[in-house]
């Protein structure tokens, strides 16, 4: 087995295409156990808790399966997929449906597939400076995800909360101008996802991806106002899953991960690591509930 790990960004990202040795290894070998091993299966993931959870699969499950990971962290939401059409991955495991879709229609021509759900991470709305919703004052500034299809989730957390309305006619790629109700006056204000951990100091909360959140102990070190509605549609929405270029879908590697990031092992790894925050997703596409 062999498991390499590298931190890149999308300033990285040239410099992996330049260096990289080749394109992804060609279809998985007949026999992965035997002499016709299967190539390393190199995944871009975010570092928390995607790069996580292959980790454990790679030390606890993958070589008695025959497989060979390369677990590649990025800690952007753009170049993995931009890597996964360049060639310089098989897979990777970060974003949810609608974030693909989003990116794909404004991207370049590629076909992806998505492999997976594997697992949800709850947006929350965090602070420093108040303890309650209630407690949020007049002309209160919120951060929020500045990517359309978070966006749209962050205003959701907020009108749930009796914050503000958001124009019903907007659909789900909703922007602060949708906003038709606002009675606190608050501002909404978009920042790359990455950054919202490190403003929260100077705005009155913010709505912050989970992984992002884990990153920044937010859940522990800030007060936690509200977690977004989990409706009809949450995992078919927003579960974050493994993808692949539609040509690779079948690669048997590709499939054997897939399984994996099923095992019971793995399903009580996030259970146990990550409580209230993420949430896992079975592979008939069900959450599995954590005490919070």
């Amino acid at each position: 087995m062999r498991t390499t790990s590298a931190v890149i960004g999308a300033a990285a990202a040239v410099t992996l295409a330049l260096t990289a040795c080749g394109a992804p290894s060609e279809q998985a070998a007949e026999d992965n156990g035997g002499e016709g091993a299967a190539e390393v299966l190199r995944v871009g993931v975010s570092p928390v808790p995607h790069g996580d959870i292959l980790a454990f699969i790679d030390e606890n499950l993958a070589e008695e399966a025959g497989l060979d990971l390369e677990i590649v962290e990025i800690s952007d939401y753009n170049t993995p997929n931009t890597l996964l059409v360049e060639g310089e991955l098989d897979a990777n495991y970060f974003q949810h449906r609608t974030y693909l879709e989003e990116w794909t229609a404004n991207g370049p021509d590629a076909d992806f597939t998505y492999i997976t759900d594997v697992h949800i991470e709850r947006l929350g709305l965090y602070s420093e400076s108040v303890e309650s919703v209630a407690d949020l004052p007049e002309g209160a500034e919120i951060a929020v995800p500045n990517d359309p299809a978070n966006l749209n989730r962050a205003l959701g957390i907020l009108q749930t909360e009796g914050l503000i309305e958001v124009d019903p006619e907007a659909g789900e790629l909703a922007t602060e101008n949708d906003i038709t109700d606002n009675p606190k006056d608050i501002t909404v204000t978009p920042l790359e996802a990455a950054q919202l951990p490190r403003a929260i100091a100077d705005v009155d909360a913010a709505v912050v991806n989970g992984n992002y959140a884990i990153e920044a102990n937010l859940p522990e070190e800030s007060n936690v106002l509200a977690w977004e509605p989990e409706g009809d549609d949450y995992v078919q929405a927003y579960a974050n899953g493994l993808v692949a270029l539609e040509e690779n879908a079948e690669d048997e590697r590709v499939r054997l991960l897939a399984e994996l990031l099923h095992d019971e092992r793995v399903l009580e790894f996030v259970k146990e690591s990550w409580q209230g925050v993420v949430l896992a997703v079975d592979a008939e596409g069900n959450v599995i509930e954590t005490a919070e």
